[in-house]
């Protein structure tokens, strides 16, 4: 990585505020591993919502309020955030994003931001995304494009939908994606929002494989948002 784009990268993605702020959580009050995971998710999916225009900041506030008490600032639905900026990332922008990175399940943090930064794509986008992900030098792809999309989806059939669509490799015909990558993908956004059940997703995904997917292994958009059987949330 270049000195211009290590700063490019860098210059808002220092975890150091939002570390403070854990331990002076965790020296006033003794969470177990199963409260502390649980705390990081509803972080997660609070981050996502709110898209603070400072996400350290925000994140010190967010430690804060929680360790005291207090209600989060957490905003809801269309309550978006001048940060977010959404129109900039698009489902069109996303596929020739998944294009560039070719096929490959993981990459490294720089070659992405360089790839993200010759899109024209807002830094503090890129920078919000690897720390709600957690990423470090080496990225799941699959897992970046789920975070990516998730903003713009609002809902997790929506976020799928815009999901299929930049992977399906199908110009005629329905978007369409092997259901092992649905399974992955809706696993691991139900995590990350926090409040659906694994019960529920093993359900849906059970129900999904066996009464749904043909032969060929696909699922299409169809699928999970037409049918009445299919509830992901």
């Amino acid at each position: 990585m270049s000195t211009e784009e290590e700063q490019w990268y860098t210059a808002d993605h220092s975890g150091a505020g939002v570390g403070a702020v854990i331990t002076s959580c965790t020296n006033k009050q003794t969470c177990s591993l199963s409260k502390l995971r649980e705390v990081l998710k509803q972080y997660a999916k609070a981050a996502i919502q709110t898209q603070a225009p400072d996400l350290l900041q925000w994140s010190a506030d967010y430690f804060t309020a929680v360790a005291c008490g207090d209600t989060p600032p957490v905003k809801q639905g269309q309550e978006r955030g001048p940060w977010s900026k959404w129109k900039d990332l698009t489902p069109e922008l996303l596929k020739v994003l998944h294009q560039r990175v070719g096929g490959r399940l993981i990459i490294s943090a720089d070659e992405l931001a360089h790839m993200w930064k010759s899109l024209n794509l807002p830094k503090d986008l890129f920078a919000s995304v690897m720390d709600v992900g957690g990423f470090t030098e080496e990225i799941e792809w699959l897992k970046f494009l789920a975070l990516s999309c998730s903003p713009i989806g609002v809902s997790i059939a929506k976020t799928l939908k815009i999901i299929c669509e930049v992977l399906s490799g199908d110009h005629d015909g329905p978007p369409r994606i092997p259901f092992s990558t649905f399974q992955f993908l809706y696993t691991y956004i139900a995590e990350m929002d926090g409040e659906i059940s694994a019960s529920h997703v093993s359900r849906m995904l059970n129900y999904i494989e066996q009464e749904i997917i043909g032969p060929d292994g696909l699922i299409k958009v169809d699928d999970f948002t037409q049918n009445p059987w299919v509830r992901l949330e």
